[in-house]
């Protein structure tokens, strides 16, 4: 490790443990995080996860590492066609309106563009060069709906999923890795589909068709990241099949692949795991719509990422609270200038190492905020421009865009300040109540200053 770099512990989904993360290369972090299929907006899911590696990037490059991200457009799929024929549109339409509507999403919850951003329709003769290797070493074989991939001559499969292949068959399993005819083993998953008519089609040795889902991040990590990679990220959900998929294939080729796997923890609502089969999943369009697109941020960075984290009207309406408390701590304090304690700096950075803990890594934000605070009210501004720029070095390191500017104040919120002035002044308290109730009502408050009284937005 580079002299001066924390080193970083996460929790490995192979040794099911926290370990240090070993890198490739002293201070640069190779990192493949699975991407999007395009069919469909993004939803709270695919929220979590960006949020998550977008903070542990932010996080790896404050504190001095250099970070190569990869990050994948999976732009051909059952879903995609499924969609193209339902609509009686041409695929491509699909993934190039979907794609842009993730990626101007991703802007607006202020997600860090990936360094690279393969595409899978770019990378199919290459898909098609590593199947064709694959049965050259009798590791896959031809059926007559595709190639599989033969699991039995893997070693350790079902490493990801902490289980042995028997226990896995015993279990049951994703439709698509269990249940086709043709197959040798239940558990042989599909590295090429032969195409029927109208649908997509690339060249092959064995017939038209389109590769499986599992054969695209394989070859799209070996090539941009190269053998060995410091580290494969992704939501649970993708450690079995699809990410296991990927390490088989690589040990079918013999090649060193992820040396560390990485995985957040499901989104829930009311309890339950976010899923399309029970229809409780959530757009994430709509939430960054209906309210400020930073309270997701805040909503991921206090909870720890492998644990459950439940999205409701309510957490996110109190993760709006906080970011308007945050934002008023940062206009209050725009004006001062002081350095970020390095103490502090030092052990956030150290919480953070230990396993992206992110809990403890705001509640330095929170110290900070109530110190420059409670100094500004004792009049003891030296202490408060140091509390003030210690908490805005961290919310830089995690992501958190504060807002320090004033807000605009619409005319009626101006009008109802004034009517509410004028009832404290005629000592109608009553009145002035009401006004302020009013004022919540429609999310702004008053705050008394030495200026008079001041809209804020809640």
């Amino acid at each position: 490790m580079t002299p001066d770099l924390p080193q970083i512990h996460l929790h490995d989904t192979a040794t099911g443990s926290v370990r240090p993360l070993e890198l490739r290369e002293p201070g640069v972090v190779s990192i493949y995080c699975c991407g999007p299929t395009v069919y469909a907006p993004p939803h709270l899911g695919h929220g979590r996860f960006v949020l998550v590696y977008d903070v542990l990037r932010r996080y790896l490059e404050w504190a001095g590492y250099e970070v190569r991200f990869v990050s994948n457009i999976t732009d051909i799929d059952d879903k995609i066609i499924e969609r193209a024929q339902n609509e009686d549109r041409a695929w491509q339409q699909i993934t190039q309106r979907c794609e842009k509507v993730w990626f101007d999403t991703m802007d607006r919850i202020d997600v860090m563009r990936p360094t690279e951003t393969p595409h899978a329709t770019e990378y199919v003769d290459q898909m098609v060069e590593l199947i064709s290797t694959l049965i050259g070493r009798d590791a896959a074989y031809t059926t007559d709906d595709g190639v599989y991939l033969a699991v039995e001559g893997i070693e350790g499969y079902g490493l990801l999923a902490r289980q042995s292949l028997d226990q896995l068959v015993e279990g049951g399993g994703d439709r698509e890795v269990f249940g086709a005819d043709a197959k040798r083993h239940p558990a042989d998953f599909a590295l090429w589909k032969f195409s029927k008519p109208g649908e997509p089609a690339w060249p092959s040795p064995w017939g038209e068709g389109r590769p499986g889902w599992h054969t695209e991040c394989v070859v799209m990590s070996l090539d941009l990241l190269g053998e060995g990679f410091d580290l494969h990220t992704g939501g649970l959900d993708l450690a079995f099949p699809h990410h296991e998929n990927e390490r088989a294939q690589a040990v079918a080729l013999g090649a060193e692949f992820a040396k560390h796997w990485m995985h957040n923890g499901f989104v829930e609502m009311d309890g339950e795991k976010m899923s399309k089969s029970i229809g409780n999943v959530k757009n994430l369009v709509d939430l960054a719509d209906r309210h400020d697109p930073r309270a997701y941020r805040l909503l991921v960075l206090q909870s720890h990422y492998r644990s459950p984290i439940e999205v409701t009207d309510t957490s996110i309406a109190n993760a709006e609270a906080a970011l308007g408390r945050l934002d008023t701590f940062a206009r209050r304090t725009s004006d001062l200038d002081g350095a970020a304690d390095t103490g502090v700096l030092d052990a956030f950075r150290t919480a953070m190492a230990n396993d992206l803990d992110t809990p403890a890594g705001m509640q330095f934000v929170f110290n900070a905020v109530r110190d420059a605070n409670s100094a500004l009210d004792a009049g003891d501004t030296e202490a408060a421009a140091t509390a003030a720029a210690t908490a805005r070095e961290l919310c830089g390191a995690l992501g958190l865009r504060l807002e320090d500017a004033a807000a605009a104040v619409p005319a009626e919120i101006e009008a109802l300040v004034a009517e509410r002035t004028e009832a404290r002044a005629a000592k109608d308290w009553a009145r002035a109540d009401a006004i302020r109730d009013e004022l919540s009502a429609a999310g702004w408050t008053v705050e008394d200053s030495a200026d008079g009284p001041v809209a804020r937005p809640l």
